[in-house]
């Protein structure tokens, strides 16, 4: 007896059952097995594979995709900074990207804790997204603190740089001052 069923009544079939069951109605189809003026089921399967015929294939896409390999996570460090003078905080983050593929600049963004799906959305932390093929994207779990735009302080204490020589992401940002 299956779950969710009535006794006796078999169950609700699973999709591999279906599929199943489905080429075997096919197949006796195409044998002539079964007579399609008497079953609803071989009247549909039959109206099935005759609207499959006439599809066309849809046109394929001329933009070309790349895909890469991922091969693990970045090695990375997140320092705590604070400017003293204007009771500011902030977190600077360098990621060293050894095998970077050539001419890809990493990116980061920062998520609402509403925005993920890999936890439960808690309102105190929002999250830190750095990515840079080939490799695994990371987040950090920052506090749900406002932050400054680059423009706001001249780039004093909100920066980012990629150094292609290096191939080390180094960026720094500060939480917006509450009163």
């Amino acid at each position: 007896n299956r779950v969710g069923s009535k006794f006796g009544g078999g169950g609700v079939a699973g999709a591999s059952e279906t599929n199943v069951d489905r080429r075997e109605r096919l197949r006796k189809i195409a044998m002539g097995v079964v007579d399609l003026n008497k079953t609803n089921l071989a009247r549909r399967a039959a109206r099935d594979m005759k609207e499959g015929e006439l599809q066309v294939a849809p046109k394929q896409s001329s933009v070309q995709r790349k895909v890469f390999l991922k091969i693990g996570r970045p090695g990375y460090r997140v320092t705590k900074v604070r400017d003293r003078e204007a009771g500011k905080e902030g977190m600077m983050v360098q990621i060293h990207l050894p095998q970077i593929k050539a001419g890809v600049v990493p990116r980061r963004r920062f998520m609402s804790a509403w925005e993920q799906k890999r936890e439960p959305p808690n309102k105190s932390y929002q999250y830190l997204i750095v990515a840079a093929e080939p490799y695994e994207t990371i987040a950090f779990r920052i506090p749900a603190r406002e932050i400054e735009d680059e423009l706001d302080d001249g780039g004093y204490w909100n920066w980012s740089h990629w150094d292609p020589d290096t191939k080390q992401y180094s960026f720094q940002f500060m939480f917006r001052q509450t009163f």
